[in-house]
């Protein structure tokens, strides 16, 4: 059985995506900073790795085969933390990725990040990060998904989403429960490599669209 590592495991995405391959009985180790974030949802099978995604966290890797990168600086920090979390963060995590030879590195990233500059945003900084970050992951040789989710919701998940881009802002909203599904079933079909998904709210079951 392969094993995945969930960097910000206690985040809102990653907490579900940690969530469901506990549920799933899926081989998974959670990083994050502080793991008493993960109290909720302790299990005898779910092992937790303390780490400070600004310092060296390369041991994480260790017996690990796929990766998915969740994490984020928060809507509370500034560009400080966007800087050193979503860019840096994400390339060392790529890096440490390559020497562990990694079957498969998941990047959770943004709507907007295929190009910062085609809107105008209060949210710039954090798009040119993810922009950046995907740009290295996708250079590296390592295998990848990225998924570029529009606006989060926390509304209840339904399993439907669309991959073609709504013409307007109001219809690209998307529940984090669904980003998470997807995540969770792209990290299972493991011949699908070398992607980018666009992920909206829609009318289409996941593993009908995810192809």
């Amino acid at each position: 059985m392969s094993k995945t590592l969930i960097i910000g495991a206690s985040g809102q995405i990653g907490k579900l995506i940690t969530k469901t391959l506990i549920e799933t009985q899926e081989d998974a180790r959670a990083l994050v900073r502080d793991k008493s974030k993960l109290d909720d949802l302790k299990d005898s099978e779910l092992e937790i790795f303390e780490a400070d995604l600004e310092k060296d966290f390369s041991r994480a890797f260790d017996g690990i085969d796929n990766v998915i990168f969740v994490a984020g600086s928060g809507a509370s920090t500034g560009p400080d933390k966007t800087l050193l979390i979503d860019l840096w963060a994400a390339k060392k995590s790529v890096d440490y990725a390559q020497k562990a030879n990694i079957k498969k590195f998941i990047m959770v990233s943004s709507i907007g990040a295929d190009d910062p500059d085609a809107i105008e945003s209060d949210i710039k900084p954090y798009l040119v990060a993810k922009h950046l970050a995907d740009q290295y992951l996708m250079a590296s040789g390592v295998p990848y998904i990225i998924v570029r989710p529009g606006p989060l919701t926390n509304d209840a998940g339904e399993g439907k989403i669309t991959i073609k881009r709504p013409s307007s802002r109001e219809e690209m909203a998307i529940p984090r429960a669904d980003v998470a599904k997807s995540v969770v079933f792209l990290l299972s079909k493991e011949d699908l490599n070398d992607k980018i998904f666009e992920l909206f709210g829609g009318t289409y079951d996941v593993d009908n669209v995810l192809v």
